[in-house]
């Protein structure tokens, strides 16, 4: 075992004796060699653990005394409150244990752990033969450098694109980025600082909190409902009490819940952050994927380029590995472009016209209502079985769109430890703790639904079901 997970543990561990007041406020904690030798780990991952509790308030070490209970320690996580300490969060340290990068790249696992859709709901060949189009047409083109900004038939069909959900975008406006999280991050290194305070909801994907930690940032965090998504009250409520910078929403599908926020919150929330001069950078991946069929609207929508930046890409609707994305940059489309040109230089070109060409010869709204339909049907059945192998007393959201499912388990079941669990048997889930800043969730796990219902899979969700009962054990 190594001591990165040691000391993760240990602090799990006195992280939720102090939640539940085994360790009272105000309690002297072991030396640091007496809990090495209690504990049989050594000097270094003791230091480790009461560091990290120690960063999250839990702990305080005074001078040539020891560490501490805090007279006024952390509450407990509650779903219906808005977090008013801005924390910087903590970027992984482990991602082959925590299961983001190492696991996200196996093709030997049951892929419960992707948030992609299947192969065969995607447009592959028709894909390919663009891609071919594009090389054969001109490879001098196609295999150059081309405008920062990206190719301007790709902006026009972009804006065009959200003109039909009701969006007046100027193609002039959309920068084409290296996928979504490329435009996220370029949005947060063009209009932050170290140290700026940002608003994520939580729980939320575990990349956006990994680009706000790459910048330094602060971080408040706002719940998103299952079922109702975010509550325009709750924001004003961080808004009046703090200067925050940007605020950082998946208001369609987020990932994990895939809960959608109604319009009227959205008019409420961008009106909220213009009223307080807060940039809303608004992660769009997922909009497209509404199981009702009926596209819902950006945050864009209710703004006029002043106050949202709205980032998305073609990954979760055509093809993950051509990585094209894009950000609506609004009145800061120059700064914006400024920081995409001194840092990548340019999109890959080939990419770029290969989708041109696609989208010129194909009918993309046809394909989406196939993938719609699928993820859906996806979705009921993995919910269904779920609800009918795990343990009793589990919680599985119910996604209105996107192919995540979120489930809370008995608090006697660690997502970290079902998700070990399910690695040794093949199988590809996440944790629930990485879609917090800080490390909450710990009885989560979130599982994808992108792949075809079928026997197989079933199987492994039973399998599941299994890990989880012998945990309870």
């Amino acid at each position: 075992m190594t001591q990165d997970l040691l000391y993760e543990r240990l602090a799990e561990r006195m992280r939720r004796q102090i939640q539940r007041g085994v360790l009272r406020a105000g309690e002297r904690l072991p030396s640091l060699r007496r809990l090495g030798r209690d504990q049989r780990i050594s000097l270094a991952t003791a230091v480790e653990a009461y560091q990290q509790l120690e960063r999250e308030g839990l702990i305080e070490a005074r001078p040539r005394s020891g560490y501490y209970v805090r007279a006024a320690p952390a509450a407990a996580p509650r779903s219906h409150r808005a977090r008013h300490l801005a924390r910087a969060p903590t970027p992984m340290r482990n991602p082959a244990l925590l299961g983001v990068l190492d696991v996200q790249s196996r093709r030997d696992l049951v892929p419960l752990h992707a948030a992609t859709p299947a192969a065969a709901l995607l447009p592959s060949a028709a894909l390919c033969a663009s891609v071919t189009r594009a090389m054969r047409r001109d490879p001098d083109v196609a295999l150059g450098y081309t405008v920062p900004q990206g190719l301007p038939a790709l902006r026009e069909r972009i804006a065009q694109r959200y003109a039909q959900c009701g969006v007046e975008v100027d193609p002039d406006e959309v920068i084409v980025t290296a996928g979504a999280m490329e435009a996220i991050s370029l949005t947060l290194r063009t209009l932050t600082r170290p140290g700026d305070i940002v608003i994520l909801e939580t729980p939320t994907y575990h990349g956006l909190l990994q680009a706000v930690a790459a910048q330094g940032l602060r971080v408040l965090e706002i719940p998103n409902h299952p079922g109702r998504g975010l509550d325009p009250a709750q924001l004003r409520e961080l808004l009046e009490r703090h200067a925050v910078r940007a605020a950082l929403l998946v208001p369609n599908f987020n990932n994990p819940l895939g809960s959608l926020t109604s319009e009227a919150a959205k008019r409420e929330i961008v009106a909220a952050c213009a009223a307080h001069g807060t940039v809303l950078i608004e992660d769009d991946l997922y909009g497209e994927l509404a199981y009702s069929g009926e596209r819902p609207s950006p945050l864009r929508r209710y703004d006029d380029g002043e106050h949202v930046i709205t980032c998305g890409s073609y990954s979760k609707i055509l093809a993950p590995g051509l990585r094209v994305g894009w950000m609506i940059g609004g009145r800061r489309r120059s700064e914006l472009l400024r920081t995409k040109s001194f840092s990548t230089v340019a999109t890959a070109t080939l990419p770029q016209l290969a989708l041109i060409d696609f989208l010129a010869r194909h009918d993309i709204e046809r394909g989406l209502r196939r993938l719609r339909r699928a993820l859906a049907g996806n979705a009921q059945a993995y919910r269904q079985a779920l609800l009918d192998h795990w343990p009793d007393g589990i919680a599985v959201a119910e996604p209105a769109g996107g192919m995540t499912l979120w489930v809370e388990l008995p608090e006697r079941i660690d997502g970290q430890a079902l998700f070990e669990a399910a690695l040794a048997r093949g199988i590809g889930i996440l944790p629930g703790h990485l879609f917090s800043n800080r490390g909450d969730y710990t009885h989560h796990v979130r599982l994808s639904c992108g792949q075809p219902w079928d026997r197989a899979m079933e199987a492994a969700l039973k399998t599941l079901g299994d890990l989880a009962k012998q945990l309870m054990r």
